[in-house]
């Protein structure tokens, strides 16, 4: 059975998450960015809690058989209050080909209506082909890099229109 729960940010499980996020990230960009603990810290600072609680936004989780395996936030885009920005989408190995990113990505679309964001912005990049597919097949459309990810070469962002405004 596949539950979603809104989760405290700085909870034991989001946590757990966000580090086994972290790792798969350094193994996938290894080649292009090297190890640095410093990149690592520049990474989790991008998020806090206040960001991804109501009324600004939400940290989800989906749990298969009561274990959390996938994971999406919700927050407001830095430089534009109306629209939001998706972070921290993950999936662990063994919840992987279940459809749970498509589920936290579908849920927080819905979320971020409630929450009153006309438009969605994410980043992720070229060594995350899962979740370029994911991206392109419920309907978001690629955009010029933004903000911090402007100049990397290895960025890409999308967009996607969840309210008319």
């Amino acid at each position: 059975m596949i539950t979603i729960t809104e989760e405290p940010y700085d909870g034991p499980v989001a946590t757990g998450l966000v580090a086994d996020l972290l790792h798969d990230l350094n193994a996938r960009y290894e080649e292009e960015d090297g190890d640095d603990p410093e990149d690592d810290e520049a990474y989790l600072a991008e998020v806090t809690p206040p960001m991804v609680e109501r009324p600004n936004g939400v940290f989800l989780v989906a749990w298969v058989d009561g274990e959390p395996l996938s994971c999406g936030a919700l927050k407001p885009l830095d430089t534009d209050p109306a629209v939001g920005e998706i972070k921290r989408m993950y999936t662990r190995p063994a919840g992987r080909r279940q459809g749970l990113g498509r589920r936290i990505l579908a849920r927080l679309e819905t979320t971020a209506i409630e929450l009153g964001y006309r438009r969605l912005q994410l980043e992720t990049g070229v060594p995350q082909p899962e979740a370029l597919s994911l991206y392109e097949r419920t309907g978001w459309h690629r955009i010029t890099p933004y903000g911090h990810y402007k100049d990397s070469a290895h960025s890409v962002c999308f967009a996607k229109e969840v309210a008319a405004g």
